[in-house]
């Protein structure tokens, strides 16, 4: 079966990402799906230096799979799934050299002009990059909350 992720990211599992049972601590997804983005940032979408980040985190889900161990090594895939307007949505998978899932999740994340403190239109730069990368981004219905995923 192919994967739906092009786009990976490995990464080794660090002594200090474990909890006292011997764990990875089940914040650290966060970490690893953030590491993940951010190589795709630079690699997919070229964007590549702390300044071009013109995103911001709205809203985040992580589902466990299997327990991670020290040490070692995994592999992230990182996806953008849809876009709207102002927000696009990402998705990710952790996985064991052996093939195991062991985490996944989805984040909404919200083009930010931090001059103006505003949310902004995702630029037709970054939106072409996508999809030229992306064969299957759907569109994302639009939001009308007050959050920052509000389109």
């Amino acid at each position: 079966m192919e994967s739906e992720f092009r786009f990976r990211h490995p990464l080794d599992v660090r002594f200090s990402d474990i909890d006292v049972a011997g764990n990875v601590h089940h914040s650290r997804a966060l970490v690893y799906f953030e590491e993940a983005r951010w190589a795709y940032w630079g690699s997919v979408v070229g964007r590549g230096s702390q300044s071009d980040v013109d995103y911001t985190l709205a809203e985040i889900n992580v589902r466990y799979h299997r327990r991670i161990h020290f040490p070692a090594r995994l592999d992230v895939g990182a996806r953008v799934s849809s876009m709207g307007r102002k927000r696009f949505v990402m998705r990710y998978e952790v996985v064991s050299e052996g093939g195991e899932i062991l985490v996944s999740g989805e984040s909404t994340q919200v083009m930010f002009d931090y001059d103006s403190g505003d949310t902004m239109l995702i630029p037709e730069e970054v939106r072409a990059a996508i999809e030229a990368w992306e064969s299957d981004v759907s569109e994302a219905p639009p939001r009308r909350d007050e959050t920052f995923g509000s389109e």
